[in-house]
């Protein structure tokens, strides 16, 4: 069936949201168990409201938004860039957990508003400027940051006290520093007590990192931001912490031991009343639990690995007292259950597959929600296992990638299904008769009916024997007799994985665009990518851009040895971020191969990006001198034969510019052929439609000009 799609334009590439991609998000229960909140654009773009699904009578009403558009601050902005956000309008929302009557908490058009007892969302006064707002557990009080500062306000009185009041250029309280955002998944700063009598608060001091210059170029007026960044081996932000007892306001510190180059992973009160942190050493292979009675810190579990430690967000602290906990001991992520002092119950899940994420805990009937790859690694499905341990139950089957959101009272549960063939849906199961209701059944987001082509997934064998899963994207009509060039899109990096049976393959569309043009595009999970387990994650350690390059040459071999039509002969490759650091390793490594390459956002030496990421896979350019060289893409120019693309925003304060800049020293020291397409006033992620219009006709014009 033809569609809208078959024959995409630039325009199309360039567009966001994706198709089929406009569908609920941030779905959850309310605290009763009786409706589904949801952020969802009515108008099909990225302009969010807040909805409520009523399950009984299954009425759909507004709760909020969408917002007036407005300028973002600049913290708000790099908050944004953490997220990965693109969407406007109402991006976040929360629900009192313990509150007498529903509280609602909307953070909307830099003010903050709040519904109780199910009135209408009204301004809360004295949080102009507020910064990650947070209801307390009883709906009573909304705490924010505010110039550094810890913030905490009445809501029936509107009655707003500060907290904390030493913050200054480079200190702040209750707000994460870079490091734990960027790398260690961790946007909080600060949490709320079980009881709402108390808040636990980091204090990032960050003063000892010499500050970064970002220049805005592209501005009328001078602009110059300021980062306190910290470069692999130099110095982190120390990390405090701290509890507030926010009726008095007394602050007690808590004792993290001697050692202060850690790095602060997880945080959480027990039910208990306890407070509960996840710390991290330097090396990132010992990760310790710990508990504070008092300022006083008890060791409760610790775990060492090799040879690094992914940390996860699936800790829960039952009300029985029983910790789940979820970790990599067996070469593969499983949970477990500890005792309430942290000894080791049970092992609940095992095998060479991993778990991804916990969804849920029903304490009430003892079992734990979670998706998994016990189906294969392109598939993910929902599971149930007992707390008290025996076989897994099969809640989700059949093709594509399955996750969900368990309800407050553990009877009904979210579930969404994406597979390659069709977009996004979400339905209400019923999980004691396995009933099914639909929430969106998203009709039209078909491959089929958009008239987009389902790439292929297949499977070859790395050197070493190791099975390695690709994606293929094929040329709509081909000639008999005919060859394609190949393109190769590549990410390549820890953390990632890009072939799956999901909705985002179908919808890449600049590999569609390219598939259409007469191109066979080329997806493969090297060995180094996510979720087959450390060792295959760990052929990367200390070595980057080595196995990485080796397993993308022995796709191209695999792809002219089972696509005749595909000419190996002319290659070339393109990808953003640790992408663009392949695609300049791909094309300096292995030229005879790669002919044309795009290299978008690329790290060229490791020694110029952050400590968390960096070290925990290269350690220190101190303690690994000659990894660092050997990764490095100056190392390998002379190499460079290709026809070569740069891309790359003036103001990333991600992958700074300054690695193209050194990049293009050394290209030009060794006197090699590129281009360079700058966009002075963009960061990591290219946000401007305008402006990513320009750069999909600009990329997608060099690759077809050049092969």
């Amino acid at each position: 069936m033809t569609g809208p799609l078959s024959s995409l334009t630039i325009e199309d590439v360039a567009r966001y949201p994706r198709p089929g991609t406009v569908v609920p998000a941030r779905l959850g229960f309310t605290p009763d168990s009786k409706a589904v909140t949801y952020l969802f654009s009515g108008e099909g773009n990225l302009v969010r409201s807040l909805w409520r699904y009523d399950i009984a009578t299954g009425e759909r009403t507004v709760l909020a938004g969408p917002a007036p558009a407005r300028e973002f601050s600049r913290d708000e902005e790099l908050r944004r860039e953490r997220m990965r956000l693109r969407e406007v309008g109402v991006t976040d929302y929360a629900f009192a957990t313990a509150s007498p009557e529903p509280t609602l908490l909307v953070p909307l058009a830099g003010a903050v508003y709040v519904s109780r007892g199910g009135g209408p969302l009204t301004e809360l006064a004295g949080t102009a400027g507020a910064i990650d707002p947070r209801l307390s557990p009883d709906g009573s009080r909304v705490a924010f940051v505010r110039d550094g500062n810890l913030f905490v306000v009445q809501i029936a009185t509107a009655e707003a006290r500060q907290l904390t009041f030493d913050a200054e250029e480079g200190l702040t309280n209750g707000l994460a520093e870079f490091i734990a955002q960027e790398e260690l998944d961790r946007a909080r700063g600060f949490w709320w007590s079980e009881d709402s009598a108390r808040i636990a608060f980091q204090q990032a001091d960050e003063r000892h990192i010499p500050a970064y210059p970002i220049v805005h170029q592209g501005k009328d007026a001078v602009d110059i931001e300021y980062h306190r960044y910290p470069f692999a081996g130099a110095a982190n932000a120390i990390v405090r912490l701290a509890t507030v007892d926010v009726a008095s306001g007394a602050v007690s510190w808590l004792d993290l031991g001697n050692e202060q180059d850690i790095y602060l992973a997880r945080a959480a009160w027990r039910p208990s009343g306890k407070f509960t942190v996840q710390l991290l050493d330097r090396d990132q292979v010992t990760l310790r639990l710990l508990e504070f009675d008092g300022g006083e810190a008890h060791l409760l579990h610790e775990e060492r690995g090799e040879p690094w430690l992914n940390v996860s967000s699936d800790t829960r602290f039952l009300k029985s007292g029983e910790i789940l906990w979820s970790s990599e001991k067996s070469g593969h992520r499983h949970l477990s259950l500890l005792a309430a002092d942290g000894s080791l119950l049970r092992d609940l899940t095992s095998g060479e597959w991993v778990i991804s994420h916990v969804i849920g805990v029903d304490e009430e009937r003892r079992l734990v929600y979670f998706s998994g790859t016990s189906d294969g690694v392109t598939r993910r499905q929902i599971s149930a296992v007992s707390l008290d341990g025996g076989d897994l139950r099969a809640i989700t089957s059949g093709p594509g990638w399955h996750d969900g959101v368990l309800s407050p009272d553990g009877r009904l549960l979210i579930e969404f299904a994406s597979s390659m063939r069709h977009g996004p849906t979400i339905s209400l199961l019923d999980i004691e008769s396995g009933r099914r209701a639909p929430l969106f059944a998203n009709e039209d987001a078909t491959a089929d009916a958009l008239g987009l082509s389902v790439p292929e997934l297949a499977v070859f064998a790395a050197a070493d024997g190791t099975a390695l899963h690709t994606g293929v994207y094929l040329p709509p009509s081909r000639e008999p007799g005919r060859r394609y060039p190949v393109v190769v899109s590549v990410y390549g990096g820890p953390h990632a994985q890009r072939v799956a049976d999901d909705w985002s393959m179908t919808i890449d569309l600049r590999a569609q665009y390219l598939a259409q043009q007469g191109y066979v595009v080329l997806k493969v999970d090297n060995r180094g990518s996510a979720n087959r387990g450390l060792a295959f994650e760990g052929h990367l350690h200390r070595d980057m851009g080595g196995v990485e390059v080796e397993d993308q040459v022995a796709a191209v071999r695999w792809l002219g040895e089972t696509y005749p039509f595909a000419d190996t002969s002319r290659v070339g490759v393109y990808g953003w971020s640790y992408g663009g650091y392949m695609t300049l390793m791909c094309l300096a490594k292995e030229p005879a191969v790669f002919k044309v390459g795009v290299a978008g956002a690329p790290v060229t030496h490791w020694d110029g990006y952050d400590t968390g990421y960096t070290e925990r896979y290269m350690s220190t350019p101190r303690k690994n001198p000659d990894g660092y060289r050997r990764s490095a893409v100056m190392e390998h120019i002379a190499g460079l034969t290709g026809k070569l693309l740069i891309v790359h925003g003036m103001i990333d304060e991600n992958v700074h510019f300054r690695h193209t800049a050194r990049l293009l020293v050394a290209l030009a020291n060794a006197g090699k052929e590129y281009e360079t397409l700058l966009y002075p006033e963009e960061r990591h992620m290219p946000r401007d439609q305008r402006g990513l219009e320009d750069q999909e006709r600009k990329v997608l014009n060099f690759l077809t000009r050049h092969l």
